[in-house]
């Protein structure tokens, strides 16, 4: 029992929490951003099988994101394409683009892997501004509705429970790939590659499965954010989007699947509460992200996990 608590215990508090919060929340406007904060979960999950499991860094990722987030847009309104091929056909193409350079780049190590998955995501942010026939330039275009057999997703309540279970389904993905060999070999990656690669481990092709995997978790989450937003612009692509995605999984905790929830849900939710600071909202966030980095250094569920096992044991 307590085995399979420590596996699955994360995919059931996701779940619980996704079924119970129509019940608890006032309006539809709470629907909304908890919508929003699902969303981001997804792509800050992948980013957490990458960073925290892989211990690979990529700030960059928006890129894919952007990838995912326009090809709803683009292939419906000037291809003719169904919404839902679009969807598929941007999250292939984000791990498609995510496999060809992911070898290269992932020979690279530390800053020099930053800077170059940087590179990557300001290149396909210039692809989206410059191109302005297909996607609308700097001012973006307009995503036509996911239209599935006649029914048309749209609102608040139709996003919520569609990214709700995405992000399940997403949580129980990450925690059996967590629980396999892959898993294991990412994790003994992010200990030491030299040590890896004693033991027989084919390094660069567990860390290329991990950055394809985490590309294909952002398109997802992209192409839902287009959809749920109706619009789609190059600063769903952009580099504030990508550090965003990195804040979020560090404060929630690297290596924590339940942390990059908690990550995503802090950043969506915490600009919301603080608009009552008008002016100063954003230096009250950055006061409140600087006091977590230095109390809670591992992240916010690892650590808290930690002080809960230290007083129980």
């Amino acid at each position: 029992m307590t085995s399979l608590w420590r596996t699955y215990g994360a995919v059931l508090i996701v779940a619980v929490v996704v079924a119970a919060l129509p019940y608890i929340v006032p309006s539809t406007f709470y629907l909304r951003i908890a919508a929003l904060v699902f969303i981001f979960s997804i792509a800050v999950l992948g980013l957490n099988l990458l960073m925290g499991f892989a211990g690979q860094v990529s700030l960059g990722h928006a890129g894919f994101f952007g990838i995912g987030a326009y090809a709803v847009a683009v292939a419906p309104t000037h291809f003719g394409m169904p919404g839902w091929l679009a969807l598929i056909l941007g999250v292939a193409l984000a791990g498609l683009l995510a496999f060809i350079i992911g070898r290269p780049i992932l020979k690279l190590k530390g800053h020099y892997l930053a800077v170059a998955t940087l590179g990557m995501g300001i290149l396909i942010a210039m692809v989206f501004t410059n191109e302005a026939r297909f996607t609308g330039g700097p001012d973006g275009m307009a995503v036509p509705r996911l239209v599935l057999f006649g029914w048309v997703a749209r609102g608040s309540v139709t996003w919520y429970w569609i990214s709700g279970c995405t992000l399940v389904l997403a949580v129980l993905l990450a925690v059996n790939l967590i629980d396999s060999p892959t898993g294991r070999a990412l994790r003994a990656i992010h200990d030491s590659e030299v040590a890896s690669r004693v033991l027989g481990i084919d390094v660069a092709r567990y860390k290329l499965i991990a950055f394809v995997l985490s590309a294909i978790y952002a398109a997802l989450a992209g192409a839902y954010l287009a959809l749920f937003d109706g619009l789609v612009t190059p600063a769903t692509a952009g580099f504030l989007r990508s550090i965003e995605f990195v804040t979020m999984a560090v404060l929630g905790g690297l290596g924590s699947i339940l942390g990059s929830v908690v990550g995503a849900a802090l950043l969506t939710i915490l600009p919301q509460m603080l608009t009552v600071f008008h002016d100063y909202e954003h230096i009250a966030l950055g006061l409140i992200m600087i006091v977590f980095m230095i109390f809670l250094r591992a992240g916010i569920v690892p650590s808290v996990a930690n002080l809960f096992r230290r007083r129980t044991s």
